[in-house]
């Protein structure tokens, strides 16, 4: 599987060259070239897994084997999501009238994002220890974005994470999931102004092509791909959980924010 940018000037990316980048440099997303189509055979047959099966199943099909062998990916997803709460990763509560609530919120800081930042920290420092690099992530945060991310990093040698909250702005609990994480890896910062105000030294640190390679910085928002990725598997799942057939229509609501997860929704409807 190869990537390009939504507006067309960069083609051919890796996996690999994608999951470290942000913004493609033309100023687009990145995104596979093609969307991979299950067959009739692969779609029922996925209907019998877990959970953590299905993570493996869809990302088996953006991610080469060249660029990671399937029992090295296996162990990345099984190690990513071992922390959740309940075996499952997932819970559907169903509710009167046909109506189902899809529980996203059994991971280590209680927020939707553990699912998707767990696996992309696995798979970061599975290329970074092949080739014995090391980067750092730096984010900005309005709540549970930092929170995530710091979980699905801590104690990695080969990853620093430096989040800056807004000081204030953030419920009290996100503020003690992220400053009261003790590891030599994680710096958290109080700044001064509302998120989308921190947003900005953050977007000049990033246009700073040579600040950038000095310091090894990358970004794990909502726009990675690893992380649109691992979202594709919330919806696979949530099906073969509500639908007694395959082919039986579904409606999902889903409350967003940057789209990220909606995303991952659009790419299960047309894989």
């Amino acid at each position: 599987m190869k990537y390009c940018s939504t507006r067309g000037k960069e083609k051919g990316l890796s996996f690999k060259d994608v999951l470290f980048s942000g913004y493609a440099k033309d100023g687009g997303l990145y995104m596979p070239e093609v969307i991979p189509k299950l067959n009739e055979t692969e779609v029922k047959e996925w209907s019998t897994h877990s959970y953590p099966e299905l993570v493996y199943l869809i990302s088996r099909k953006f991610i080469s084997e060249e660029e990671i062998p399937s029992h090295a990916l296996k162990d990345i997803i099984n190690g990513s999501l071992k922390r959740f709460r309940t075996p499952k990763i997932i819970e559907i509560e169903r509710l009167e009238g046909g109506l189902n609530i899809v529980e996203l919120f059994h991971g280590t800081t209680l927020a939707f994002k553990d699912l998707a930042l767990s696996v992309v920290g696995g798979l970061l420092d599975f290329f970074l220890k092949e080739n014995s690099e090391h980067v750092t992530v730096l984010i900005g945060t309005s709540g549970d974005t930092g929170s995530a991310a710091i979980e699905s990093v801590r104690g990695r040698e080969s990853i620093d994470i430096v989040v800056l909250l807004p000081h204030g702005r953030c419920t009290h609990i996100q503020e003690l999931q992220m400053t009261t994480v003790i590891e030599d890896n994680v710096h958290v910062y109080c700044v001064d102004g509302t998120s989308d105000e921190l947003d900005e030294p953050i977007k000049r640190c990033f246009a700073d092509e040579e600040f950038v390679a000095k310091h090894r910085l990358i970004s794990i928002n909502s726009i990675n791909w690893g992380r649109i990725m691992a979202q594709v598997a919330h919806y696979f799942y949530t099906y073969y959980q509500l639908c007694s057939f395959v082919g039986q229509p579904l409606k999902v609501v889903v409350p967003t924010g940057a789209a990220g997860n909606i995303t991952g929704k659009l790419f299960s409807e047309h894989s």
